[in-house]
């Protein structure tokens, strides 16, 4: 629902920022539960006033902020480490230079600040809770992990020697090895190939998409990929959406410094979605708050519009179709029926003088009215609120023939609304050159795309909704 995989595809940044928020708020919660218990029992827990009448008070406030601050700037990992030696260096060391800037600080302004003995005490009791939350942090992480959450679904793309190298080598947890594709399976003998390479065995005629679907891929390794003879092979992968890598596996000295690959090999980046880490996560939130708003205010609309279905052609009252989502996996669009209950061709685009429309149908296709059923693909987190526009499944292959790229559209979820659609183009795309259009627009998004960028074509849209037909 939250896609919480995605925001964790390429770093952690994301769970990075949530515990060091947990853990500064946690160092408030016991300052402030130390300045009750200190002269009080716990019947006086919630008496906020002892609490603001406390010498701890301006302490509980400034101390964690400055720590969070600290946290937030000195850690320059986006990879959470287990380690109790990134303990010391993180959190202890943070905590401790938060004491001496808040202390420095109200030396300067001449604060009326008395050091007394129960801040031993206090620091103590705080460093005790920092060690639990670190502990609890490792398991956390390590269940996410476990639930395929924060791991990484790979496939493997090279020879049989390149492939045993990489598996052999002591991979992170984090990574997963759903399946490879062979370049040379046809020189091998594939009981003994089979009996070392225990997932799935692909080769270069094989359906890249269906694999990709079937096995929840979120990262395609290309094994030494400048080798010529992976260049066709590579030509097939890059036109999907999956995020895809060069990782040279020839050990060379790091003269650079540059970052490593499984700090070992160094690497290239082919294809990578700018959805992921913080970013993602903010844009998720704010996916489901308005989409839940809009729900709300809708739901009249959605009530009417139900009603005079049923009235002009019966039930059922929404129409469902498989379309393309992110790195091409299916979902179930919902729509209100605009169309005649009868059978027709249900990829066939709908134009402007379709003949299948019901009466309504034009005018809720007119004012788009048809799409806020799609407000729950949102809420269920098979669509967002901004995005490229999701297309049939079998018009997704056609095109996909005519233009190389067009698949890498679905390097996010699809929207509800898009940067193509605020710019004209919205309704059907009854030849190439209209798609095409649509194509590029969505690939910018895609390559530009903010948060702010979506809140600019969400309110867009109130304004191309009705300057611009739909069909």
């Amino acid at each position: 629902m939250f896609r919480l995989e995605k925001v964790f595809q390429n770093d952690d940044s994301a769970f990075i920022l949530f515990i060091n928020f947990v853990k500064s708020l946690s160092i408030f919660l016991a300052i402030y539960l130390f300045s009750i218990f200190e002269k009080n029992s716990i019947y006086e827990i919630l008496n906020f006033q002892i609490y603001s009448n406390s010498e701890y008070f301006i302490f509980s406030i400034c101390q964690p902020l400055i720590f969070f601050i600290i946290l937030s700037i000195t850690n320059s990992s986006n990879h959470y480490q287990k380690n109790f030696l990134s303990f010391l260096k993180n959190d202890i060391v943070s905590f401790f230079l938060a004491y001496i800037i808040l202390f420095a600080f109200f030396y300067l302004i001449q604060y009326n600040f008395i050091l007394s003995f129960n801040y031993a005490y206090l620091t103590l009791i705080l460093i005790i809770l920092l060690l639990f939350l670190k502990y609890y942090f490792n398991s956390l992480y390590k269940n996410l992990i476990s639930k395929n959450i924060i791991q990484k679904n790979v496939m493997l793309v090279g020879s049989y020697n390149e492939i045993l190298q990489v598996i052999n080598n002591k991979i992170d947890e984090i990574f997963v090895f759903k399946c490879c594709l062979m370049t040379d399976i046809e020189n091998q003998n594939k009981k003994i190939v089979k009996s070392e390479i225990k997932f799935p065995i692909f080769n270069n005629e094989d359906d890249i998409r269906s694999i990709l679907e079937y096995h929840f891929l979120g990262q395609i390794w290309i094994l030494n990929g400048d080798d010529k003879n992976k260049t066709n092979i590579f030509k097939k992968i890059i036109r999907y959406s999956v995020d895809t890598f060069n990782i040279n596996l020839d050990k060379k000295i790091n003269l650079k410094g540059q970052k490593l690959f499984l700090n070992k090999y160094t690497y290239e980046v082919y294809e990578i979605s700018k959805f992921y880490g913080v970013n993602l996560l903010i844009k998720i939130l704010i996916d489901k708050f308005l989409s839940l708003i809009f729900i709300i205010f809708s739901l009249p609309i959605l009530i009417i519009s139900s009603l005079i279905i049923i009235i002009e052609d019966g039930f059922p009252i929404l129409f469902t179709q498989n379309r393309t989502g992110w790195d091409g996996r299916r979902f179930k669009i919902y729509k209100l029926r605009t169309l005649k209950n009868a059978k027709y061709d249900p990829v066939k685009q709908v134009t402007k003088d379709d003949k299948r429309k019901l009466i309504s149908g034009k005018f809720l296709r007119r004012f788009s009215i048809d799409e806020i059923p799609q407000l729950f693909n949102v809420l269920i987190g098979d669509m967002s609120l901004v995005g490229p526009r999701p297309h049939p499944v079998s018009l997704d292959l056609n095109y996909s023939n005519i233009y190389d790229a067009f698949l890498t559209r679905y390097r996010c979820n699809p929207g509800l609304t898009g940067w193509s659609q605020v710019n004209g183009l919205r309704g059907a795309t009854p030849n190439p050159e209209i798609m095409k259009r649509r194509m590029e627009f969505d690939l910018w998004y895609l390559n530009n795309w903010t948060i702010w960028l979506d809140l600019y074509i969400i309110l867009k849209t109130f304004y191309a909704v009705i300057k611009y037909e739909g069909d």
